[in-house]
């Protein structure tokens, strides 16, 4: 083949630092747009980003010359440094660490699209935590608890 072609959809979804609720609900709408910015600039496509005050769900196409490292260094990087100037009144503002991405087939886009849309009404039911706990044992992922929320 003289190309290189794929197609791999991802749902990431990382927090603030110590879980703080510190994206203000009237400005989140700003914060996801220039996040999503950042992930259209780094060559991959962008479809929904949603969240709450203290965590980011992204559902985004990867093209193939970036990895999800790299992603995610970049986005945290670029978005810290916004969110510090846009509003003054975090100015130690940072995300965690860590992150968590999953696979998403073709067939589920759709699904993972409307439950990234409905994040307000889905955490009056299941805290960010609960949330992180459920997707991590769906998708069968080992992890240490105690290194999980440090």
């Amino acid at each position: 083949m003289s190309q290189s072609l794929n197609k791999i959809y991802i749902h990431i979804i990382f927090s603030t630092k110590n879980r703080e609720d510190l994206l203000p609900e009237k400005n989140l709408n700003e914060i996801h747009s220039y996040i999503g910015g950042i992930i259209n600039q780094n060559l991959c496509k962008s479809i929904i980003i949603g969240g709450t005050a203290n965590h980011i769900h992204i559902l985004c196409e990867l093209t193939s010359t970036v990895s999800t490292a790299m992603l995610l260094q970049e986005i945290k990087r670029s978005s810290s440094k916004w969110i510090k100037r846009a509003y003054p009144q975090h100015p130690n503002f940072a995300w965690q660490n860590g992150y968590a991405a999953f696979s998403v087939s073709q067939s589920k886009v759709d699904t993972v699209t409307n439950y990234i849309q409905n994040q307000k009404e889905h955490h009056t039911k299941k805290s960010f935590k609960e949330e992180l706990v459920e997707f991590l044992k769906n998708y069968k992922i080992e992890y240490k608890e105690e290194y999980l929320w440090s």
